[in-house]
């Protein structure tokens, strides 16, 4: 079973920059991409960004391409998203996941494990 737990979210004002953490148990992180997504009040959830198994690969989608950046720690069974000069619309509740491939993908159904989800909130 694999548990994974976000931290890092918080308040900020537009332009700021804020450094959410995905701490994972179990064997398989170091052998799955992981992904992140967001989910805003009234609307689906979305995909946000990805990185593969060894953290060479990364993938983003078009609204946080240039501004957000995820990276992986193998030795510490940790995911991170670098959220820089955000904006109001990237308020959301953002999710790590474990997906069941080597490679990144951006359907959540490619994902098996889910975190709780962290706040993120934009002040104009």
């Amino acid at each position: 079973q694999v548990q994974l737990v976000e931290s890092g979210g918080g308040l900020v004002q537009a332009g700021g920059s804020l450094r959410l953490s995905c701490a994972a148990s179990g064997r398989t992180f170091s052998s799955s991409a992981m992904g992140w997504f967001r989910q805003a009040p009234g609307k689906e959830r979305e995909f946000v960004g990805a990185v593969d198994w060894v953290g060479a690969v990364t993938l983003y989608a078009d609204s946080v391409k240039g501004r957000f950046t995820t990276s992986r720690d193998n030795a510490k069974n940790t995911v991170y998203l670098q959220m820089n000069s955000l904006k109001p619309e990237d308020t959301a509740v953002y999710y790590c996941a474990l997906a069941r491939t080597r490679g990144v993908v951006t359907k959540g159904y490619n994902y098996d494990y889910w975190g709780q989800g962290t706040q993120v909130t934009v002040s104009s």
